[in-house]
């Protein structure tokens, strides 16, 4: 069962973070390694396996913006600090949002620093899927500087994409900066196309951010979002 249709089963409109992950992952877009622990025991053996440093985010299904309400954790290089981190967590979360239920954490690879960049997509009854691309984190909505096309989205259109935004100066490289990998960002603009493009019932999507690393070394997901079926992220 594919993360869309085990989330309709479920009666839920959103994706979990780690589904979001698993639907990214079949399309070959590069997603950090990751998995879910139910408890801290999990936590500790999830993050010995993946690797140190990792981050640590909430699993609820009532949170969408876990930064919010304190549910997420980066940076983490050891089992001591995971679980001093999965109990701030846990105590955060029912301080700020008392009403969600926890259901795990997730562990995540952490990736190295690079630019932030955002991918997202929303659905119009009339023209299909739109994808928006710009700069991520917390420059997306002060910036407001994005590019927009409707799927499907070919390689030139990605290209032209990327070329169109006033970022783009800064991912050639901008004052010493290294120029970033193009090619992978390119990649998956196009992959992420064919997704929504074979996925119908999704109607939002957020990919915020995507690190792009240094030439040749390539762009990863590492927070996601699917909305189905007409509710607000």
């Amino acid at each position: 069962m594919s993360a869309i249709e085990r989330a309709k089963a479920e009666g839920r409109n959103k994706l979990y973070e780690h589904e979001a992950f698993e639907l990214l992952a079949r399309y070959s877009i590069p997603v950090p390694e990751f998995g879910v622990a139910k408890d801290e025991d999990e936590a500790v053996s999830l993050a010995e396996k993946i690797g140190y440093p990792v981050a640590v985010k909430v699993v609820s299904r009532q949170i969408v913006h876990k930064t919010d309400v304190g549910g997420v954790v980066l940076g983490i290089s050891d089992s001591k600090a995971l679980l001093e981190a999965c109990r701030k967590i846990k105590e955060n979360v029912k301080a700020r949002a008392p009403y969600a239920e926890i259901e795990g954490c997730l562990i995540q690879k952490m990736v190295p620093s690079g630019v932030e960049l955002i991918i997202g997509a929303v659905y119009d009854e009339i023209f299909g899927h739109v994808v928006a691309f710009g700069l991520g984190g917390v420059l997306t909505e002060l910036y407001r500087d994005v590019s927009m096309r409707l799927v499907p989205i070919e390689e030139e259109d990605a290209w032209e994409m990327i070329r169109e935004v006033k970022a783009y100066r800064l991912l050639t490289g901008y004052r010493g900066t290294p120029p970033r990998d193009m090619p992978a960002i390119v990649d998956i603009i196009v992959k992420f196309s064919r997704l929504l493009a074979e996925n119908p019932a999704i109607r939002e999507a957020d990919l915020n951010p995507v690190i792009a690393l240094e030439e040749g070394k390539g762009a990863y997901v590492v927070d996601a979002r699917f909305l189905l079926d007409g509710e607000a992220l």
